[in-house]
């Protein structure tokens, strides 16, 4: 595995990452980043890695730039994963007004991995899709829309994966790919939040990329 001996890996984004890890979840909630601190616990059982969740829930692109230094920098990881993005878009629909459209999603993405790259030239980044578990087409659906809107967020994951050559989780894809074959509820009660098997496909995603 590429995660060696001794070296840590800190979590960050909004609820899916969050999970319950500042209440009675503590430290590091009950989804994928628990189930991949077991799979690590399990699987690389002669390594000793720290496993950290920044994860707050409700929280977008900015508030990750907020609480930058605070919650990454100084913890100085040797990875450093991020999920982020459907709170976003669903500020950017209902027009709120600390709505984060694609253009400053973008800006405010590029600024914490410039950050992370200048403060932590050796960190290594692993970017995490926004996801929709649905496949919705009814017209003018809140479904459907995000549906539709949710290809802009992902371009621009891609885009910067590549920039800061990053591992890219595709999450969205996979879980679209499952849609084929299963119902939405197998992984989400709603869209979401995933459900525990949902939140093992992330899991299962990321150690597989490393």
């Amino acid at each position: 595995m590429k995660i060696r001996d001794g070296q840590s890996i800190l979590f960050i984004g909004d609820s899916i990452t969050d999970c319950g890890r500042r209440a009675a979840e503590r430290p590091l909630g009950n989804g994928y980043v628990k189930l991949f601190s077991d799979m690590l616990i399990i699987r690389e059982h002669q390594k000793t890695i720290t496993v950290i969740n920044k994860g707050i829930s409700g929280d977008v692109v900015t508030g990750l730039r907020n609480r930058w230094n605070d919650d990454v920098l100084r913890n100085k990881p040797d990875w450093l994963s991020i999920k982020i993005g459907i709170n976003d878009i669903h500020t950017t629909l209902r027009q709120s007004p600390d709505a984060v459209p694609p253009k400053l999603y973008r800006e405010a993405y590029q600024d914490i991995l410039s950050r992370t790259v200048s403060a932590l030239p050796a960190c290594k980044l692993i970017l995490i899709d926004p996801f929709y578990i649905s496949n919705e087409t009814s017209p003018n659906s809140f479904r459907s829309t995000v549906l539709k809107l949710l290809p802009e967020y992902l371009r621009i994951v891609d885009e910067l994966s590549t920039q800061y050559n990053a591992i890219h989780i595709k999450t969205h894809k996979i879980y679209q790919q499952l849609l084929k074959n299963h119902e939405p509820d197998t992984f989400c009660q709603e869209p979401v939040h995933p459900n525990l098997t949902g939140h093992l496909v992330i899991a299962e995603a990321l150690y597989a990329a490393l």
